[in-house]
């Protein structure tokens, strides 16, 4: 197995070093493979420390030099790892195959092959990343096959487990757990295969994982451009359509945000609910 690969940061050429222009060369072939340049052990610590800290809440990420794992074939997690990166992350993907290699390359992300449905599979990735802060996953199946939604996302909390990841995000929908009440009953018949292994891997992670975790429950997703109008909310009786934009921009606000850890929150659009709903938002 190849070693895994260092976030470890070279400093710029011509200036003065700070946490944020400790970077390796962003090409594609430094992409490619790990960077060889090594810190002083007291500057690695430092940029740890610059990474993540604890709060009275939870766990505080900096985006800059913080390592996260995405999980996802595309929309939401694409546009989550392109966020992330816009916001200085060292982000990985985690990809069946390489079709969409060369959009999440464009991004300056990596590439980490792996089928979450395989536990051995998913190991090998997390071993081959030195440090993982972070993981958001929105990996999910269909009424036909919906195992992913819960063997997949277990798979990624088990590595993340042993990972000593600090922040778990996941993805469901509304309609999973105590939400279940919450869509129109055709709508839930039609997704309730799909609803109830989400709800198994949302079990999972609050009750056996021990991972200090966030769960967004998006209502039907539109794939327009963002309206900015996505809110979170603790109310578990919310419905409606967000846009996947949106939701990805709440997603790394949450997973930013120690406001968030131990939340199951819902991500609607004010302006695509069901109904007149009385509900406050989750400030985070």
């Amino acid at each position: 197995m190849s070693a895994p690969v260092s976030r470890t940061r070279a400093p710029v050429m011509g200036g003065t070093t700070s946490p944020r222009s400790l970077r390796c060369p962003r090409t594609l072939a430094a992409l490619r493979a790990p960077c060889q340049t090594r810190q002083p052990l007291g500057a690695r610590r430092s940029s740890r420390r610059l990474a993540v800290a604890v709060s009275a809440l939870g766990t505080q990420l900096e985006p800059d030099n913080a390592s996260v794992l995405v999980a996802g074939g595309g929309g939401i997690a694409l546009d989550v790892t392109r966020k992330l990166k816009d916001a200085g992350a060292w982000v990985w993907m985690l990809q069946r195959s390489h079709s969409r290699a060369a959009e999440i390359e464009g991004m300056m992300a990596l590439i980490i092959k792996g089928d979450a449905m395989n536990p051995e599979q998913v190991q090998a990735a997390f071993d081959q990343i030195e440090e993982v802060d972070a993981v958001v996953t929105t990996i999910g199946g269909t009424p036909a096959d919906a195992s992913a939604d819960s063997e997949g996302n277990i798979n990624l909390i088990k590595a993340a487990m042993k990972k000593g990841v600090k922040r778990f995000v996941l993805v469901t929908s509304i309609g999973t757990g105590n939400s279940k009440d919450a869509p129109p009953q055709q709508v839930y018949d039609v997704l309730e295969k799909v609803l109830v292994q989400k709800g198994k891997a949302e079990d999972f992670l609050i009750n056996e994982s021990g991972l200090e975790y966030t769960i967004i429950r998006p209502g039907g997703l539109k794939s327009e451009p963002a309206t900015g109008q996505g809110v979170l909310t603790e109310d578990n009786t919310v419905c409606g359509a967000v846009y996947r934009e949106d939701v990805a921009q709440l997603v790394v606000k949450a997973l930013l945000s120690p406001k968030a850890a131990y939340k199951v929150l819902s991500a609607v659009d004010r302006t695509q609910m069901m109904g007149d709903p009385q509900f406050e938002d989750f400030q985070l």
